[in-house]
């Protein structure tokens, strides 16, 4: 659970960052919003790709062992 939120909040951070950059408005601008959806389908995509790389290694180690 712990490397779930890291996972998030790092998301979060760098999304922010990278996208909103006026804040002379309450609100969220179309721009901004269309980055940050971008960021985060970006990343959470890498991160899914990593988990199944890692999955696939773990397995081939599996098979090597056995």
């Amino acid at each position: 659970m712990k490397d779930i939120m890291k996972m998030y909040q790092n998301l979060v951070e760098r999304c922010f960052n990278d996208c909103v950059n006026d804040f002379t408005s309450k609100t969220i601008t179309s721009k901004e919003e269309n980055c940050v959806n971008r960021c985060a389908a970006k990343i959470l995509n890498h991160s899914e790709r990593v988990g199944a790389r890692f999955g696939e290694l773990n397995q081939q180690m599996m098979n090597q062992q056995q």
